[in-house]
């Protein structure tokens, strides 16, 4: 049995594969994974957590491209900021 073994691309021919190739992420995928109502991976199948969203969309299939463009749901997640402690003495 022979073994195949691919031929280098001819110089100056693009290349099939690249190593810095990612795929392009949609905006509404970039927006999902921004949201604060997103359940993460570690808490089961990731979707939209919302108590609006999760009946309709459930927790299987969810599809950030028909949800997310145009959520009004949508709010930024935010890392809370530390308080100084000056900030809360009466």
């Amino acid at each position: 049995m022979a073994e195949s073994f691919p031929t280098p691309p001819a110089p100056g021919a693009p290349s099939a594969q690249t190593g810095v190739d990612t795929p392009a992420v949609s905006p509404a995928v970039a927006k999902f994974k921004s949201c604060r109502w997103r359940r993460p991976p570690e808490d089961g199948p990731e979707c939209c957590g919302h108590r609006d969203v999760l009946p309709i969309a459930g927790s299987t299939g969810f599809d950030p491209q028909a949800w997310c463009p145009e959520c009004t749901l949508y709010k930024l997640r935010r890392t809370p900021k530390k308080r100084s402690p000056d900030d809360y003495r009466y």
